[in-house]
C-alpha cells in the first residue's frame, strides 16, 4: 500500500472513530450528524445544489399541531386510494426545497402511498453550504421529535407508516421509524447516521433498507458495517446497498449526482415500500370491530 493510500485509510478510520465517539458520548445519532457541520471537509463536500423550480400538482401544505409549541407545516401528497399507507419523508440539510416536493409527488405515484414531507427547518430553505451547516447545527432535537410525533399522530392509529430520508433526513428516517414502533412497517435510509445504541433500537419493528456511497468519508463503509452487526445482534432486519458514489449521490440537483446509482436505489426502494405495505396489519393494531 503506497503512502497516499495509507493517509486516506487513516483519515477514514479517524472519521469513523470520531463519529462513534460522538454517539457514545451524546447517545444521539442526530447530534452526532449535526456536529459534522463543524467539519470543514464535510461542509465543502456539499456543493450548492441547483435551485429547481417546481409547481406541485397534487400535494399541498397542511398544518399539524405539536405538543411543545406552534403548529408545523408539512407537504402532504395523498389520494383516497392511499388511505392507511403513509410514507414520512425527510429532507436533506438544505430544507424543504422544490426538489424535495417534486420527489414527494413522484414517490406518491410510484409507491401508491400518502407522502408527508416533514419540514424540520420550519419554512427555512437554503442553497448555501455554510448556511445549511449552521441550520443543521442549530436544529433542536426535541423539537424535531415533537414534529415527528405530530406526524405519526396525524397518520391515525391504524396506518402503516414507512419512512424515507436523505443525508440529515436519513438520520431522522431511522429515528422516526423507531418512534413509530408497532406502526412502523419500513424504513429507508440514504447515507444517514445509524443508531448504534442497542437499547434505543429496541422499539424498532420496521425492516431497514440503507443506501450508501463507497466514497462517503462520513457515513463510511466502516460505520455501515458496525450498524449491520448491531442490527444482526438484535435480530433486526437490515439490508445495505453500497454504490461507487459519493455522499449525497441521490439528489438530482446535486453536482455529484450519480444517475445510475440513484435509479437502482429508487427501484429497490419502491419495491421495498410496496411489499411492506402488503404486510398484514399487526394483530395488536387491528380495530376491535375488525377482529376475527
Amino acid at each position: 500500500m503506497n503512502r497516499y493510500c495509507l493517509i486516506i485509510t487513516a483519515f477514514i478510520m479517524t472519521m469513523a472513530g470520531k463519529i462513534h465517539a460522538q454517539q457514545s458520548c451524546c447517545t444521539s445519532p442526530a447530534m452526532a450528524f449535526n456536529n459534522l457541520s463543524l467539519e470543514k471537509e464535510f461542509v465543502e463536500a456539499h456543493l450548492p445544489p441547483a435551485q429547481v423550480r417546481y409547481e406541485p400538482r397534487i400535494g399541498k401544505m397542511v398544518s399539524l399541531k405539536t405538543t411543545d409549541g406552534p403548529e408545523v407545516a408539512v407537504f402532504e401528497v395523498r389520494s383516497g386510494a392511499t388511505q392507511g399507507k403513509v410514507v414520512l419523508m425527510f429532507h436533506e440539510w438544505w430544507g424543504m426545497t422544490d426538489q424535495m416536493k417534486k420527489a414527494a409527488e413522484q414517490l406518491h405515484q410510484e409507491a401508491g402511498a400518502t407522502v408527508l414531507l416533514i419540514d424540520l427547518y420550519e419554512k427555512k430553505v437554503t442553497y448555501n453550504p455554510d448556511t445549511a451547516a449552521k441550520m443543521m447545527l442549530s436544529l433542536n432535537e426535541q423539537r424535531v421529535r415533537s414534529i415527528i410525533k405530530a406526524a405519526i399522530d396525524y397518520c391515525g392509529k391504524f396506518s402503516k407508516i414507512q419512512t424515507v430520508g436523505w443525508c440529515m433526513g436519513g438520520t431522522w428516517s431511522l429515528q422516526a421509524s423507531i418512534m413509530a414502533g408497532q406502526m412502523g412497517y419500513g424504513c429507508v435510509v440514504y447515507y444517514g447516521m445509524p443508531e448504534l445504541n442497542a437499547r434505543n433500537l429496541a422499539p424498532l419493528q420496521a425492516p431497514v433498507l440503507g443506501f450508501y456511497g463507497k466514497k462517503d468519508l462520513w457515513i463510511s463503509p466502516e460505520i455501515v458495517r458496525e450498524f449491520d452487526i448491531t442490527m444482526k445482534n438484535l435480530g433486526k432486519n437490515f439490508t445495505a446497498h453500497s454504490f461507487d458514489a459519493d455522499h449525497a449521490f441521490a439528489n438530482p440537483s446535486n453536482p455529484k449526482f450519480n444517475k445510475e446509482a440513484t435509479a437502482k436505489a429508487n427501484a429497490l426502494m419502491v419495491d421495498f415500500l410496496k411489499k411492506n405495505f402488503e404486510t398484514p396489519l399487526r394483530k395488536q393494531e387491528v380495530p376491535e370491530g375488525q377482529k376475527d
